[in-house]
């Protein structure tokens, strides 16, 4: 993991920094929000700023958003008052660490927020068949295509793959291409020049230099525009780019990994997705298979989640009982692994026995897996699918999709005693999203949870 380090780097900083080394991140440090800025923008990148609380975190995010840089930001420092950690949070970052320094606190951190370890956890025959093809090419430099249902593990086998490769020791750069507005992709990939458009106030470096030598990773290529697809087969084939603005090549060394939920063939056939580039990305596919298709990986996984997110928390990892693991097995997953990862999250939370029964693992609608008739784990697939039919018609009918989407994150809110940080991976979305849709229930006037308290008030921050 890559720690950008911002403040003075001395006393109990010094020594969180050590601490973090230790536990294997690659530390860089500057002193100013704006050396940061500058150092992102060249392409040195990060997975996580570690912020001293007297920097101005607020202009510190802003800047790194006027340049499309979204690096999760960790507040820390020495005699912070209440207030201070609060305004550090407020201003956009998701955690404040107390300094003088706790080892097991900046190992925490470190796994929660930044998330860069996601080891590739299997048990079922389907998948590890899939793994033994993963681990005869990850040394190769082919380009690799993986493919499956959304929420199957696409990004954890790239960075498998990744781990497993000659280029292990070098940058592992994901770019999203369905949450980066065509417009704007282009630069996001390949940068810009100083003045190459209306805001490009310097030099920006794109995502293939940042990942030279390295493995860059393009999920979900297909929601790519056909336009920029030519540009992105030119860069594969020649292994050479064009900055935005540019008036020469740049060489990159680099391996592609794509990853899609979508039929490529069919889009191809539709005239939405380059049939070349198709046969350059797809030198090798890597098909996971969905969770339903390998009940094996739910036991294993859960029991993963389960150690993962109490550690996180700082609670005690408890077992799961027979009949939630029953039960476990019986759902159905449609959100695949995603949804597994999510709703164990909420058991450790909601559990209050000394084992994760049944009734703390529930559904986002707030529903158990056992609700919805009398119907039993061991029915069969009628009989599960009868069960998920009628949970959801009784909590779903009459309303809109807008109501239950703030049902949900009010409810998840209170639960997380207004804790913003756990109430976002609970709900699976980044912590901005949650407080954008915060900020428009106040402006209509709904009382949101107060951080800490769980208590309504109109304050959204």
């Amino acid at each position: 993991m890559r720690l950008l380090v911002v403040g003075r780097l001395s006393g109990q900083l010094a020594t969180a920094v050590k601490m973090a080394m230790a536990h294997g991140a690659k530390v860089h440090h500057v002193e100013r929000g704006d050396q940061a800025t500058e150092q992102l923008r060249r392409g040195q990148g990060a997975d996580l700023l570690m912020v001293d609380y007297r920097v101005d975190i607020g202009a510190l995010i802003a800047a790194n958003d006027a340049e499309r840089i979204h690096v999760p930001v960790v507040a820390c420092g020495v005699d912070a008052s209440a207030t201070e950690a609060a305004d550090a949070i407020r201003a956009g970052a998701k955690e404040f660490i107390p300094l003088p320094p706790e080892a097991d606190l900046i190992a925490a951190v470190l796994s929660a927020v930044a998330d860069d370890e996601r080891p590739l956890i299997s048990a079922d025959p389907s998948m590890k068949h899939v793994i033994q093809l993963a681990d005869q090419v990850a040394r190769s430099e082919a380009s690799i295509l993986i493919t499956g249902e959304s929420g199957v593990g696409k990004e954890v086998m790239a960075r498998y793959l990744h781990a497993g490769s000659k280029r292990a020791d070098r940058p592992f750069i994901s770019v999203n291409c369905a949450a980066i507005p065509d417009n704007l992709l282009e630069s996001e990939l390949f940068g810009h020049e100083k003045g190459a458009f209306t805001g490009a106030m310097a030099r920006r470096i794109g995502k293939f230099e940042e990942a030279d030598g390295g493995t860059l990773l393009l999920d979900e290529i297909s929601e790519m525009d056909v336009r920029l697809q030519a540009k992105l087969l030119r860069a594969i084939q020649e292994r050479v780019i064009d900055r935005v603005g540019g008036s020469k090549p740049v060489p990159v060394n680099i391996r592609i990994i794509a990853t899609s939920n979508r039929d490529l063939a069919k889009s191809v056939a539709e005239g939405s997705f380059r049939e070349d580039l198709l046969y350059r990305l797809n030198v090798v596919n890597l098909r996971l298979p969905s969770l339903r298709e390998r009940p094996g990986d739910i036991a294993v996984l859960a029991d993963h989640f389960i150690k993962k997110y109490a550690a996180a928390n700082g609670m005690p990892a408890k077992p799961i009982s027979v009949d939630a693991r029953r039960a476990l097995t019986a759902h159905r997953w449609a959100g695949n692994v995603r949804e597994l990862e999510n709703a164990m999250h909420r058991a450790v939370l909601l559990s209050v026995g000394p084992e994760i029964d049944v009734d703390a693992i529930r559904l986002p609608d707030g529903q158990p897996l056992s609700a919805g008739g009398a119907t039993p784990y061991d029915a069969g697939p009628a009989g599960r699918a009868a069960q998920v039919a009628d949970a959801m018609t009784r909590s779903y009918v009459g309303q809109t999709v807008a109501a239950m989407e703030k049902t949900l994150i009010l409810d998840t809110l209170s639960h997380c005693l207004g804790n913003r940080t756990h109430a976002a991976n609970i709900l699976g979305i980044s912590i901005r999203t949650l407080r954008n849709k915060l900020n428009e229930y106040a402006d209509e006037g709904t009382p949101i949870p107060a951080p800490q308290s769980g208590v309504a008030g109109l304050s959204a921050a």
